[in-house]
């Protein structure tokens, strides 16, 4: 419990350091705002075709009598919402880190700054960060889909479907969800997702810790958008003590804390990053 407790406590930290420095929150909503629109289109539309699409996928039940086919298509129907939200949950980050990735690499630089020592920088161009980050994306979302599948194929199994699975989900959902997160330090600092990976599963309790009370708000509407600010900021002092002791505070000055810019950013690239070749 005291690893868990240390990945909710970056969590928390996170929350607290951009609500110190507001203008940071507010840089930090834009991209959430945008995707949230997307999603909630996405969740409506869904819901609406949940019906017909199970209706569609069990033909054999067109001449059960009543209320068997409406048991089995009501079920149905909720687990295909169930499992679009499962995976809306997960890939809101996702998308929600590439649309904003200026953003969220300026808000990370900018906590590593203040909470002092060496402020690691890709030094690579906007379009091939771009395109690292979607490809890792998309490789961690094909895993995640792999676990939903077997997970909602799982919560067929009468008791433990609806108990044991659910909280598997969470945990799952937690996991990746600190791993899409942590991403955006951890490539400023030239560690491959192959790497990122086995460094996370070391860590594993501090990473549920952290991720699966965002899991658990990000259920609740709207909410995903302002906590993402914040746990970018968290996921950044979690990623500083991945890869090394922090530094002593009592032996630092406070640093300053860059405001949020448009203006193109000077990157120093790090020494070996194997992103740069």
């Amino acid at each position: 419990m005291r690893e868990f407790g240390v990945g909710f406590r970056h969590l928390v930290n996170g929350q607290k350091w951009v609500l110190r420095h507001g203008r940071w929150f507010g840089f930090g909503l834009l991209p959430g705002l945008v995707t949230l629109v997307l999603y909630a289109g996405a969740l409506v539309g869904l819901g609406y075709g949940a019906d017909d699409l199970t209706a569609w996928a069990t033909p054999f039940a067109d001449d059960w009598t009543s209320p068997w086919q409406s048991i089995l298509r009501g079920v149905l129907t909720g687990l295909v919402f169930a499992f679009g939200l499962f995976l809306a949950v997960i890939t809101f980050t996702a998308v929600t880190l590439l649309v904003g990735q200026p953003f969220y690499e300026s808000l990370s630089e900018a906590v590593d700054r203040s909470e002092g020592g060496e402020v690691p920088e890709s030094g690579l161009p906007l379009w091939r960060e771009l395109w690292i980050s979607a490809r890792d994306s998309l490789r961690i979302l094909v895993r995640v889909a792999f676990y939903g599948v077997l997970l909602f194929v799982c919560g067929f199994v009468p008791v433990l479907g609806q108990t044991v699975v659910p909280v598997i989900g969470f945990c799952v959902s937690g996991f990746f969800l600190a791993q899409e997160l942590t991403s955006v330090a951890l490539q400023r600092r030239g560690i491959e997702l192959e790497d990122r990976l086995p460094m996370l599963r070391a860590r594993r309790k501090t990473a549920l810790g952290f991720g699966v009370p965002l899991v658990l708000s990000f259920l609740v509407p709207f909410v995903a958008v302002f906590l993402m600010p914040g746990a970018v900021a968290g996921a950044t002092l979690f990623a500083r003590e991945l890869t090394g002791p922090e530094p002593d505070a009592k032996h630092l000055e406070p640093a300053a804390v860059d405001e949020p810019s448009a203006a193109p950013r000077q990157h120093r690239p790090v020494p070996g990053n194997p992103y740069a070749s």
